[in-house]
């Protein structure tokens, strides 16, 4: 299904921005970015560019999407080192619309995922740009995040083996066994889940289409927080490596979201992972796991989304398969 702003929610939209001082002036609504989650909308009135985000139309399953929480979440990294754009306005459901969603600042520049553009699209600026990547991942993983008034975020003790659990009742049989596809896979994962390697913000869509960049190779705003959490940083690392695309492999969907990075210049995945590991100091010796974990997550999204019929994008099984095959790859 999809969603897109109609006259009355519109004006309805223009009197929240204009009573928060945000437009003054009818406005404009146009949706970006690549994802099938979370909606998000670049509003304008001319002369002022903002950006909302809201769930997308129902059915939506309990605890999912909730826009409080990733507004409150993206406030709380404000004048940390991982560049966000600045929280303006929240509204709770059924106070402008009959769902909930807040409104941030605009941050200006290329959201790579086909190509990089100029000036940023030669050798070292491409090499600049991953490094960059691994350097605001790591940089999200100091993030105090108690200090920062997320301490009731997530669960982190014992997260690797319940988030495996409660991915594979997504897709479990009445008896609790995985589909058959799933199943060489699931037995892998299921006997060699590590205790966590610690207790971080884990962002859980972390990749290269989720930043906006600028020049000469900087990240300027991380994208897309509606899946974070308090959890094992590994994780993170493991779904970026399964996200990033290699040149001796078939790539998968979310590879495809960056197929820029196949381009001359960008690291490669094991350059990513060394430069993570000097950036920490974190023992990266069960990072396969985790990046299995990944891609295994994957197919299992994309199967529930398949069976539930609700985004056609996920209609295709082949889908599903990619995903299967990288996590039999990934195992090693």
């Amino acid at each position: 299904m999809t969603w897109d702003w109609d006259a009355s929610s519109r004006s309805l939209l223009e009197g929240f921005l204009t009573s928060r001082g945000l437009c003054s002036g009818p406005v404009t609504t146009r949706r970006i970015g690549d994802g099938h989650s979370n909606l998000t909308f670049l509003v304008t009135d001319g002369s002022h560019q903002v950006v909302v985000r809201r769930p997308p139309p129902p059915p939506v399953p309990p605890g999912a999407h909730d826009m409080l929480r990733e507004a409150r979440l993206v406030g709380a990294l404000a004048g940390t080192e991982v560049p966000v754009a600045s929280v303006l306005a929240v509204a709770s459901a059924g106070e402008v619309l009959d769902v909930p969603f807040y409104v941030m600042s605009y941050v200006e520049g290329p959201v790579v995922t086909e190509r990089t553009p100029a000036p940023l699209d030669t050798p070292s600026a491409r090499r600049e740009i991953g490094f960059a990547l691994v350097d605001t991942l790591a940089a999200l993983h100091a993030v105090d995040w108690r200090a920062r008034g997320l301490a009731d975020l997530g669960r982190p003790e014992g997260f690797n083996a319940r988030h495996f659990r409660r991915m594979g009742r997504l897709v479990a049989d009445s008896d609790g066994q995985p589909p058959p596809e799933f199943a060489e896979v699931h037995a892998w994962l299921a006997a060699h889940v590590p205790p966590e390697s610690g207790a971080s913000i884990v962002h859980n869509d972390y990749r290269l289409g989720n930043v906006v960049l600028a020049a000469p190779g900087r990240i300027a705003a991380v994208l897309d927080w509606e899946l974070a959490t308090i959890g094992d940083p590994l994780f993170d690392v493991g779904y970026f490596l399964a996200s990033w695309p290699s040149p001796d492999a078939p790539l998968t969907p979310t590879e495809e979201l960056g197929i820029a990075a196949l381009e001359p210049g960008y690291p490669t995945r094991a350059e990513l992972a060394s430069r993570y590991a000097s950036r920490t100091g974190r023992d990266l010796s069960t990072l396969d796991w985790y990046t299995t974990l990944a891609l295994w997550k994957l197919a299992v999204l994309y199967e529930y989304g398949r069976r539930r019929a609700v985004d056609e994008y996920y209609a295709d099984p082949v889908l599903v398969k990619s995903f299967l095959e990288a996590a039999q790859r990934a195992t090693g």
